[in-house]
């Protein structure tokens, strides 16, 4: 008697095929594979019920031979300098899990703003065949030194500069900073001062517009000019001491360009015996957790939601690949606030 033995290792995990999936949804192959692929005439009613079947068997399509059908690698491509990761990560891992459900994968590139390097990011991301490219970067006024003209696939941008009839996804940073800044004002705080970033930064401008305009419908003044410097806690430092060391006039609450100038601005005030929230509310901007969560009190700040800008620009992206017409433009997704203690209100985390 002749005994078939299986080539298979011990222990190895026998994954659902699409004839499992089929057969256990009681439909033809075609049409589990029509089912799945979201294409087909079939009832609502079996497309639901072979969807839930492909769960409940964890079913993964074979995705070299879908490409090879469907003249697709189904994987998209992420140039980016941001080498520390602090904005690129969260639009990746929001990319990321929009593709997840899609059987797409991201292929992560990260290099120094430099053309040659850059180029050959961009070459390397050709020679993957990717389906679709998303550039980002470190600030939204400037884009990475590529030409993506004749790549010969959609581009969408985050984060980033969008040239003229491109798709591109950045946060509001005016009405960011204006509900901040409101936030304060709602709280009883009225002598409100700005210490943001560089001024060669677009967003620096965005969200010192947003702190006046808010200040402006409440018939407030400016607590003295914006306080432009680096995106440092040196600065934040060095502006609290401006702001207070032997001052007549002082403020009763700070607005900060983002959560290291305001971390800046506590350490700054613990030596200068000010109390916050007491004396002076604080709010940042990025939710950075890192510093937001650590400062003492916890940092008040504005999440500017890049988990969700990379969500928006992969599902786009998708649509771009499957040639459905998407406008040009730069979209400019809402941010929310994250509130803890340093500003004095009802913390919502």
């Amino acid at each position: 008697m002749v005994t078939e033995t299986s080539t298979r290792p011990a222990g190895a995990i026998q994954r659902a095929t699409i004839r499992d999936v089929a057969a256990r949804a009681g439909v033809s192959v075609t049409t589990a594979s029509r089912a799945l692929n979201g294409t087909g005439r079939m009832s609502e009613e079996t497309r639901l019920r072979v969807q839930q079947v492909a769960k409940d068997l964890d079913y993964r399509p074979n995705s070299m031979a879908r490409g090879l059908v469907q003249q697709r690698s189904f994987t998209l491509g992420l140039l980016t300098d941001d080498t520390y990761g602090r904005f690129t990560l969260p639009v990746a891992a929001g990319l990321s899990s929009a593709m997840t459900d899609r059987g797409v994968s991201v292929f992560l590139s990260a290099g120094e703003k430099e053309p040659k390097r850059m180029q050959l990011n961009l070459r390397a991301m050709e020679e993957k065949r990717v389906d679709g490219l998303v550039i980002t970067g470190k600030r939204i006024d400037r884009c990475l030194p590529v030409d993506v003209s004749s790549l010969g696939m959609p581009v969408v941008y985050v984060y980033s500069e969008c040239p003229d009839g491109g798709i591109g996804f950045v946060p509001d940073d005016f009405n960011a900073a204006k509900m901040a800044t409101e936030h304060l004002i709602k709280l009883g705080r009225r002598k409100i001062a700005h210490i943001t970033g560089m001024s060669t930064f677009k967003a620096a401008h965005l969200r010192k517009a947003g702190w006046h305009a808010a200040l402006e419908e409440h018939g407030l003044a400016p607590f003295g000019e914006a306080l432009f410097d680096n995106w440092t806690e040196a600065h934040g430092y060095a502006a609290a001491f401006q702001l207070f060391d032997a001052a007549a006039d002082r403020p009763d609450a700070i607005f900060c360009g983002n959560d290291q100038i305001a971390r800046g601005v506590v350490d700054a005030f613990a030596q200068l015996g000010i109390k916050v929230p007491d004396d002076v509310a604080i709010v940042g901007f990025d939710n950075w957790e890192v510093f937001a969560k650590a400062t003492r009190p916890p940092l008040t700040t504005v999440d500017m939601g890049l988990t969700c800008l990379g969500k928006s620009a992969g599902l786009a992206l998708l649509d771009m690949i499957e040639g459905k017409p998407i406008e040009a433009g730069l979209r400019q997704l809402p941010c929310r606030l994250v509130v803890r203690q340093s500003c004095g209100g009802e913390a919502s985390e």
